[in-house]
């Protein structure tokens, strides 16, 4: 099994590419992984956003495809308008499985993002994809909604799953993710149960996850289940984490 990453780079190794990667390699799939902007961060800090040529990107892709047989693919940071359009095209010609992670910020605050993303991500994008994993405050930029509380977190996810089924993943809320699945068989709201852990190793936890609910989707498992497993495979990173960051490779810890 084989999938591919489409994001940003995190040099401290918490979040981003590597984050997408170490979650695959975690669990079963082969990462492929494709850059879309240099970063200077830590996990407290971004000091600076170096874009990626999109052309280079592009390349980067087909290159990739070329050589393997890739089904399932996520994005991350992509930072541009631009950069979004180009991938939708891609998405399009290897007609790939689309998981949409909608980075506009680091955890730490920084941006990751131009102002036009959003729209974009809306408007050429996330019609294209499976499913899209907000947090609460990207569901906030991408609606216009502001989210309070869980029923606000619903709305939103409504409005969202317009375009495709959508997470809106609750580690602002009370820990439960709020997922309203669009599909030709079933539109429907769920809530996946979670708990909010006090600790600060949380860096790339949205990446950790998309990556997850990714590489379990691959293996067929339904999109719901898909989820809870993700849900359960972050919480475990984690619990494990250690410098700011998460610990996937956690099951290697268990006696």
């Amino acid at each position: 099994m084989i999938a591919l990453s489409v994001a940003g780079f995190d040099p401290s190794g918490g979040a981003g590419i590597l984050a997408d990667v170490k979650t695959f390699q975690a669990l079963g799939v082969y990462p492929t992984a494709v850059i879309t902007a240099l970063t200077a961060q830590n996990v407290k800090h971004v000091g600076g956003v170096e874009p990626v040529n999109t052309d280079f990107v592009a390349k980067q892709i087909d290159l990739i495809m070329a050589e393997e047989d890739i089904k399932y693919a996520k994005t991350g940071m992509l930072y541009s308008g631009e950069m979004v359009e180009m991938v939708a095209r891609k998405v399009k010609e290897y007609q790939l499985n689309l998981v949409v992670d909608p980075v506009l910020v680091a955890g730490s605050g920084g941006t990751l993002s131009r102002d036009d993303l959003a729209k974009s991500l809306k408007k050429h994008l996330l019609p294209l994809a499976k499913l899209t994993t907000p947090n609460v405050h990207e569901a906030e930029v991408l609606t216009g909604l502001e989210i309070k509380n869980e029923e606000d977190a619903c709305e939103a996810a409504c409005e969202l799953a317009k375009l495709c089924s959508t997470v809106v993943t609750g580690g602002h809320l009370n820990g439960r993710d709020i997922f309203y699945e669009n599909s030709s068989d079933e539109n429907s709201l769920n809530f996946i149960e979670g708990e909010i852990i006090k600790t600060t190793n949380t860096h790339g936890s949205g990446c950790t996850y998309s990556s997850a609910v990714t590489a379990y989707m691959l293996r067929g498992i339904s999109m719901v289940e898909s989820l809870k497993k993700a849900s359960y495979f972050t919480k475990k990173a984690i619990e494990n984490g250690e410098r700011g960051t998460l610990n996937q490779m956690w099951r290697q810890n268990q006696p």
